[in-house]
């Protein structure tokens, strides 16, 4: 049955199963805007889980998009423009002071709202399946990260593109990025490089590879399963490898020996010169990601490669505390409001950053980032994890 009307932004369905348990369906429903997370998709989906969680009758969740082309582009950062427009109307608000970042109404309730859902699919009391076809980046990753059983198909592109809008890699991406095999993360998060179905399979942010065509079987056979919930997860992982298929290395693995190469620099401005400077040849994926690097935000860069050092030592609980607090200095002092002015707004594409380059974005520069607003037993997510 449906729980929201045709329109609604994110579409809840219970699908019963052949033993008479439900499968509960979320599918984001804003196709034209490529099923980008705005703060009211993310607080259904907050809510919605959660019931679904304490309900018994439902033995698995699955998570999908609208149309074809994303399961999920990204956030709303139109509705993030706004909200930073709005702050410096409202407060006068002094784009290279380093004060307190509050004061951003629509910001602190985005980031807390998507914060805490991404925490809630990792840490879901049932399985969780996301299928994560066409465009899958930013907040996307966010979403799907967290599940325990995530599909990727021959249209997935996965991606952190942050550094195109003077953001990081947030959403548990600090997190996640350092785990990608072979210094890995820290390129993908220097130049936004896409993910192919092989290529994410092998970074850690999908497990299965299952064709489009195969799709509509997959679901008949999730409704016609005879679930035993202690046993969910693993008649789930039987079910997929029915179905799934195997997939050839994509250009992160045909090129890890020279990621690993190019990364293993013992400070940022070593490893940034070391990709510019690679040969690239005749490889496009390649002399993308060197490209994005060049015209990327200097700011982004560096909060990157400082949040990924971070985060070796956190657990992911503490991981998202801290990207909520940098985010929010993102959005009252960074770069961010001038990459997606440049990238979404007046589409002019040619953003003034600040600083202009790695040598004035320095470590003790991303330091003001870091510095939390409140103590820590008043932090907006301080109860995750506890």
């Amino acid at each position: 049955m449906n729980t929201c009307a045709p329109e609604a932004p994110v579409l809840f369905e219970q699908r019963t199963t052949g033993n008479g348990l439900c499968i509960g369906i979320a599918t984001l429903n804003a196709p034209a805007t490529l099923n980008g997370l705005s703060l009211e998709m993310a607080r259904l989906l907050d809510a919605h889980l959660r019931q679904w969680a304490d309900d018994d009758g439902i033995v698995l969740v699955v998570l999908q998009g609208a149309g074809e082309k994303a399961f999920c582009a990204g956030g709303d950062l139109h509705g993030l423009y706004r909200g930073v427009q709005a702050h410096q109307q409202r407060d006068g608000w002094a784009g290279d002071a380093f004060a307190d970042p509050r004061g951003n109404p629509h910001a602190e309730a985005f980031f807390e709202t998507e914060y805490r859902l991404d925490y809630l699919i990792h840490t879901f009391p049932k399985p969780v399946l996301c299928w994560g076809h066409g465009i899958v980046m930013g907040g996307g990753i966010g979403l799907m990260s967290g599940a325990s059983h995530r599909v990727v198909s021959e249209r997935s592109r996965l991606a952190f593109p942050e550094i195109t809008v003077g953001l990081f890699p947030d959403v548990g991406g600090s997190w996640l990025l350092q785990r990608v095999p072979r210094r890995g993360g820290l390129f993908l998060a220097l130049t936004g490089a896409a993910l192919d179905a092989g290529d994410a399979i092998y970074a850690g942010m999908a497990d299965v590879f299952i064709t489009e065509a195969r799709r509509n079987a997959l679901f008949q056979a999730l409704a016609a399963e005879v679930w035993q919930p202690g046993d969910a997860a693993a008649q789930l992982d039987a079910l997929l490898a029915r179905f799934a298929e195997p997939i050839a290395a994509g250009p992160l693995q045909r090129n890890a020996d020279a990621v690993a190469r190019l990364c293993a620099g013992e400070d940022l401005e070593t490893i940034v010169a070391d990709i510019t400077a690679a040969d690239a040849g005749d490889d496009p994926w390649m002399r993308a990601a060197q490209a994005t690097l060049a015209a990327g935000s200097p700011g982004s860069a560096r909060l990157a490669y400082t949040l990924q050092q971070r985060a070796a030592g956190l657990s992911l609980a503490d991981v998202f505390r801290l990207e909520y607090t940098v985010a929010l200095h993102c959005a009252a002092h960074g770069d961010f409001a001038e990459g997606i002015r440049a990238l979404l707004i007046d589409k002019d594409r040619n953003p003034q950053w600040q600083p202009t380059a790695l040598g004035t974005a320095t470590a003790t520069w991303a330091q003001a980032f870091l510095a939390a607003p409140w103590p820590a037993d008043a932090h907006p997510l301080a109860d995750l994890g506890r």
